[in-house]
This record gives structure tokens, C-alpha cells and sequence, in this order.
């Protein structure tokens, strides 16, 4: 039977008010409504005897209520009480709030109870476990606004049942055989009702790499459809010219970074390439040398930067490396008073400025540009494809497109993070940087850290003590960066010059108080996340971060990344409890090795920098995502683009396209 589109209205249960609201979360049809994939599965058919319990576990447990349970009240509160029992022992049943419970549990009643296993004064316990009427791997949905959980459970067992009328086979046959998958329909029932662990990672694994693979196919044909670009006069020995007029040699990835974006921007087609690499690996270096290339071929040249901190440290940067080569150099941020804007504008549009250098400023209104050859971003993960948009179509023609980021990203992940880009990976540090040790700091070893700190300050050595919010809430149990600054003044580090600095302070405060850090003229610098990126002080060698454990691993190598530039011996100090993701931190300073750790952990977070904007994630991408499969989806696409296999290219491009045409066009309008 030919598969045809079914709509909601065929299911049983999907009147207006509920066709409505799943609309509204992008389900539309059947389908749709099957590709909604269960959060997590509840395992019952797994049963665990009670003397076998363990505290932390999620179990199920078959065996018989041994009283009639208990409701008692306090303070405004209920809690029901039972006891269960099995052939191996007896263990406590609670509760709270849910009153309702002590008429569903009955003295001897046979039942199978699913919940986690707690432990209150040495004794065990199940805490508000589920009453299960059936074993097996039973899926379990996000609510939607609208519709419960298990409501949305029961209408997709009933599309379940009308699966071949509404869904078609999505991958040519040749990509199963290659690939081992199995057929969509399969995977559907499979995923919904599974059988068994082993059916549901064959499902599972259908459903991801269709997943990947539609999305890389459809952002491989958003890139192909690349404007036309200005070809740029750039002389073959232009790259050596820059490195030998440099006081440091390059690494032979910054040479070929390089070589790859000269190679681009000769081309009659816009570029469009990310450099991504570690903290330190010399990216810097490798955009000032694109912007003289550019600058030198006659057309002008952007550089945006997620923070004025960040801004004028480039600023900085461009003018001792690129003043050498007659490249003139400005800034433009926000804040700035009304005279000096004007005059900014005025050497931007008359192109007396050959690098911009500035904030989200730089795509404000008012601002023209003249001959604009080349946008430069930097920290891109902070930006987003909506933003990068905007500067560009304040070209008089289609420019140049350099992105930088320091998050590392594993090539894999890479091609679909960024599809729509070239990618150049620096992966080699410059010589003479020494690792940053790292060491989680238990509570009661701080007095022995601050007295660490107070002897690298007698050597002229400085600290960064990070925290993770700017005043004391009352909600959140973390120090703030004011309270820590006043504490430590005042305290531990009363002998030492102390500084604060956070993102809501006054341009003014900021730019002084980090300036004055820079300049030697204090110890220990107490911020917020402020300082991630753009702070360059070699002689400070400590970083310490409070409450480590809130902050995500690719921002906390980020954070230690601003030690350990002056060549010695450098610590970052973890303030919190030992767990999995910090002791990847201290295992290893490869930025590489810790986003792929980030990613298996936290997942791929947001893709194409479009969650900040309020736009959904990718359809498909939210679920299912798996960093070894990325590589094998995107050599897939390149096989299918090969001769011979242009009929089942064309299946998958139609549906890449039916499923992501609406989503491209969003980001690439916006």
C-alpha cells in the first residue's frame, strides 16, 4: 500500500484543542507524531529481589503490599506510607503529596512497583514509585504544553497502528545494506514498543543516522548554493611575506590555515571558512594575516568580537602586528559617546579605517562600510548564523567569511555543527607553552589555596578567582563575585590588591579595572565569565573558579585557558566536589579531548549558534544524536554524491529537503 499523508485528525483521541497544541510544537501530520521519540524508557521487565536494592538506583520490584498503608498530614503536606514485601525481605514504600495513593495500595495486593531506591536514617526505601500493569521497556515521553506525558503515550500507540499508511521509506536500499539499518517502519514500532534492549539500539540506530544524514545532505546543499564572491589579487608568496615579517615562527598548522584561506579568497566564490582550534594554538595570527591579505588587495576588512574586553584586546593585537604593513585600524562598540561614534562612522564609511574592530556594533544602524572584502568572527559559537547574516549584507557585494572559535570541536561533529563551512584546524600548539596544572580544591583545603596565592603574589605573580553569578541570590546556593570579593578583602587575602569586574558593570569600570590587572597594579582579579575570552596577562598563574560544577567542561578549559601564557608553571583550582566531568578536566589539557567529553556528556547543545535567537533546533536533531555515527553519515553523502548514484541521491535529497527546507531558509533569511 503507497504510504500517504494521514492527518491527525484520523487518531482516536486528537480533537481540536489537542491538534492545536501539538501544531504548535511542529507536529503536524501522523508522521510527525511518530517521529516523537520517548526521553527514556522505564525497564520492568528487569525485576530486582529487595534484598538486592541498592541506594540510587531506579528499580522495578515485584512482590505484595504488607499492611494497609498509612496517610498521614503535616504542615499543609500528606504522606502515604506501605511497606512491600518479597520472598527476600521487606522494604518501605512512600509518598508525598500524593494522597490519592493510600486508596490505590490495598493489604496483600500483588503489585509491580518502578521508582528509585532512597535511603532515610539507614533504612531503604522506594520513593513515589509507579504502580506498572505490564513488564517490558515502556517508553516514556516529554509532556508537551498542552498534552501530558502519558497522553502523548497513548495517541502515538494509536498511530502506531496506522504506521504503513502514513510512513515511506526514507533511505534507498543501498544505504541499509551499507550501513546495516534497518527499515523505517521497523525502527518506528521497535523505538515506540520495544521488544528488547537489542531491538531497540537496532531501532535506535536507524533512526539517528537517517537523522544525520538528512540534516548533513541538507546543509551540503545550503552551501553549494554559495553566492558569487569578489576573487581577491592575492600574491602567491603573500602568506611567507607575513610570517617572516612576524618575531615568532608559525606552527605548520598556522601556515596551512593560512594557505587555505588565501586559496579561498582568490576564488570567485565568497568563502566561507571556520579556523577552529585550542586555547593558545595561534588563531589570532592566522585572521590578522587574512586581514592584510585583504587589506592589501584594496578592500576593507571587519573583525567582531562577542566583547568589548575581547574587542580591544584585538584592537591591541591588530595594531602591533598589522601598524608594520600600513594597515590602519579602528573600533566601534557600543556605549560609545556621541562624538566619538560620529568620527567612527565617518573613518569606517570613508574607508580611512582598513580594519573595523568592534561588538555587535558593527551591524548596527547607521554603520556603512566601504568596499567591505572580509568579516571576521571570532569566538563563532557566541554569534550564530542570524547574526554573522546581518554584517554581511551590509556589503555593497557578497564578502569574504572567516569564523574563529577555541571551542574545539572533533571534525566529525564539525561538519554538522558548521555544514555550511570550510574548516581549517589548527591542532598544534606554538612552542614554549606549558600545560596548566589543574586539582579540584575540597572546602577545607581553601585556607592552604589562598595561602598558595599569597606566595605566587611575592613573586609578582597574579590570580583569577572566577565565579558564577554577580550578586547573592537567594535562590541559588553559589558565592557571587561581589560577596567573594568583599569576603576575601576583608579576610584571606586582605594584604593583597584585589580587583572585581563583571559583565554589567559600566564600559568605563570594566576597560579600567581589567587594564589595571594587565598592567601589574593588582593581585587577584575577582569576576564573572567576563573574563573567558580577550584577557591576556602572562604573568598571572592561577585561575581559581568557584563552584566549578555549574559551568559546563568546554567553558571551564575556556576559563583556564587565561593561564599559563608567560611560559612557567601555571594551576587552575576547581572549587567543588570530585565528579565525572571535572576529573576529565584534570586528566588532560587537550581542548579536543574535553569537548569530545562535553558533547558525550551535556549532548550537542546548540546547534548552529540558533537557540539564543528563540529558534528551534533542527527537526529530528533534538533526539537520537551520536558523535560516532556524524563521521559515517557524512561519508555516506559523499558516496551517494558519486556517478552511479544519482537515483538514490535524489531520494535523499528530496527528503533532506522536505525536512529542513523551511528550517534553512529561516536561518539563512534571519
Amino acid at each position: 500500500m503507497t504510504a500517504r499523508t494521514l492527518q491527525l485528525s484520523a487518531i482516536k483521541g486528537l480533537g481540536p484543542a489537542r491538534i492545536q497544541a501539538l501544531s504548535q510544537t511542529g507536529v503536524h501530520t501522523v508522521e510527525d507524531l511518530l517521529m516523537t521519540l520517548p526521553a527514556r524508557y522505564k525497564d520492568t521487565q528487569t525485576l530486582t529481589p529487595i534484598e538486592a536494592l541498592r541506594p540510587g538506583q531506579t528499580a522495578c520490584v515485584h512482590g505484595w503490599i504488607d499492611a494497609a498503608p498509612r496517610l498521614a498530614r503535616f504542615q499543609g503536606r500528606t504522606l502515604v506510607t506501605a511497606r512491600l514485601r518479597d520472598e527476600t525481605g521487606r522494604i518501605r514504600v512512600q509518598y508525598f503529596n500524593q494522597p490519592w495513593m493510600a486508596n490505590q495500595l490495598q493489604q496483600d495486593q500483588e503489585v509491580l512497583l518502578y521508582g528509585p531506591v532512597t535511603e532515610y536514617r539507614g533504612s531503604l526505601q522506594l520513593t513515589s514509585p509507579s504502580i506498572e500493569k505490564e513488564q517490558g521497556l515502556i517508553p516514556v515521553y516529554r509532556a508537551l504544553p498542552g498534552i501530558k506525558s502519558g497522553t502523548l503515550a497513548e495517541l502515538i500507540s494509536r498511530a502506531l497502528e496506522r504506521v504503513d499508511e502514513c510512513v515511506t521509506e526514507s533511505l534507498p536500499a543501498g544505504t541499509r545494506a551499507r550501513h546495516q539499518l534497518c527499515e523505517i517502519n521497523y525502527a518506528l514500532r521497535e523505538t515506540h514498543h520495544p521488544q528488547s534492549y537489542e531491538t531497540l539500539a537496532i531501532a535506535r540506530r536507524r533512526l539517528t543516522f537517517e537523522n544525520l544524514l538528512m540534516f548533513v545532505t541538507a546543509m551540503r546543499l545550503n552551501r553549494d548554493t554559495a553566492r558569487e564572491g569578489t576573487p581577491l589579487e592575492i600574491p602567491a608568496d603573500a602568506a611567507d611575506r607575513y610570517w617572516e615579517r612576524l618575531p615568532f615562527p608559525p606552527t605548520g598548522a598556522q601556515r596551512r590555515a593560512l594557505n587555505e584561506i588565501a586559496s579561498d579568497m582568490r576564488q570567485g566564490r565568497s568563502m566561507s571558512r571556520l579556523v577552529q582550534g585550542d586555547v593558545g594554538c595561534g588563531k589570532t595570527a592566522v585572521a590578522l594575516g587574512a586581514i592584510l591579505m585583504c587589506v592589501k588587495a584594496g578592500f576593507q576588512a571587519v573583525l567582531m568580537a562577542p566583547t568589548e574586553i575581547l574587542a580591544r584586546q584585538h584592537l591591541e593585537s591588530a595594531q602591533k602586528t598589522l601598524s608594520a604593513f600600513g594597515v590602519s585600524s579602528g573600533l566601534l562598540v557600543g556605549g560609545m559617546k556621541t562624538v566619538e561614534r560620529r568620527q567612527a562612522l565617518a573613518a569606517i564609511a570613508s574607508g580611512e579605517w582598513q580594519l573595523v574592530i568592534g561588538t555587535h556594533a558593527l551591524f548596527s544602524s547607521g554603520v556603512e562600510y566601504s568596499r567591505l572584502g572580509l568579516i571576521v568572527t571570532d569566538e563563532q559559537h557566541r554569534f550564530g548564523v542570524r547574526q554573522r547574516r546581518m554584517i554581511e549584507d551590509k556589503a555593497v557585494s557578497h564578502p569574504h567569511v572567516l569564523v574563529m572559535s577555541a571551542t574545539p570541536i572533533p571534525r566529525s561533529l564539525a561538519l554538522v555543527m558548521y555544514g555550511d563551512l570550510d574548516i581549517s584546524t589548527i591542532d598544534e600548539m606554538p612552542p614554549g607553552r606549558t600545560p596548566v596544572g589543574t586539582r579540584i580544591v575540597p572546602e577545607q583545603k581553601r585556607g592552604g589555596m589562598y595561602r598558595f596565592i599569597r606566595d605566587e603574589a611575592a613573586k609578582g605573580h597574579q590570580t583569577y578567582i572566577v565565579c558564577p553569578l554577580v550578586e547573592e541570590s537567594e535562590t541559588v546556593d553559589v558565592p557571587s563575585a561581589q560577596q567573594v570579593y568583599a569576603e576575601l578583602s576583608a579576610g584571606p587575602l586582605s594584604d593583597l590588591r584585589l580587583g572585581l569586574t563583571y559583565g554589567s558593570q559600566s564600559a568605563e569600570e570594566k576597560a579600567r579595572t581589567i587594564a589595571d590587572f594587565t598592567a601589574g597594579k593588582l593581585d587577584v582579579l575577582v569576576s564573572t565569565t567576563v573574563i573567558e575570552v580577550g584577557v591576556n596577562v602572562p604573568t598571572a598563574t592561577i585561575m581559581v573558579i568557584e563552584s566549578a560544577d555549574r559551568f559546563g567542561l568546554s567553558q571551564l578549559h575556556q576559563l583556564r585557558g587565561r593561564v599559563g601564557r608567560g611560559g612557567g608553571v601555571s594551576w587552575c583550582f576547581l572549587m567543588a566536589s570530585p565528579n565525572e566531568r571535572l576529573n576529565a578536566l584534570v586528566r588532560t589539557n587537550d581542548g579536543f579531548e574535553i569537548a569530545q567529553e562535553d558533547l558525550r556528556q551535556r549532548g550537542p547543545g546548540d546547534l548552529m549558534g540558533l537557540r539564543q535567537h528563540g529558534q528551534t533546533l533542527p527537526p529530528g536533531m533534538k533526539e537520537g544524536f551520536d558523535i560516532g555515527m556524524i563521521g559515517e553519515a557524512a561519508e555516506e553523502l559523499k558516496y551517494l554524491k558519486q556517478p552511479g548514484a544519482e537515483a538514490d541521491y535524489a531520494l535523499v535529497k528530496a527528503e533532506a529537503l522536505r525536512r529542513y527546507e523551511q528550517w534553512l531558509s529561516q536561518i539563512t533569511m534571519n
